[in-house]
């Protein structure tokens, strides 16, 4: 007699739930972006800098957005 777990799911879902976190992820990253973008305009920067703002946040999400509080902090 063979042991079947309750627990056996298929790899499709299995597989699924990683690349759910990572929807997310890209999603809220792309969500500040925006909002460091339309922050950037709203204190009265320049289209480049916003512009700059935006690309760093977006290449890098984490330490753009740091370096940018830190920025915003000074103007």
């Amino acid at each position: 007699m063979e042991y079947k777990s309750h627990f056996d799911l298929p790899i499709q879902l299995i597989m699924f739930f990683p690349f759910l976190i990572l929807l997310v992820l890209y999603a809220l990253n792309i969500l500040t972006s925006i909002w460091a973008y339309r922050d950037a305009r709203k204190r009265g920067k320049s289209n480049e800098y916003a512009l700059l703002v935006l690309i760093g946040t977006l290449l890098f999400p984490v330490m753009g957005l740091i370096v940018y509080f830190i920025m915003r902090k000074d103007s």
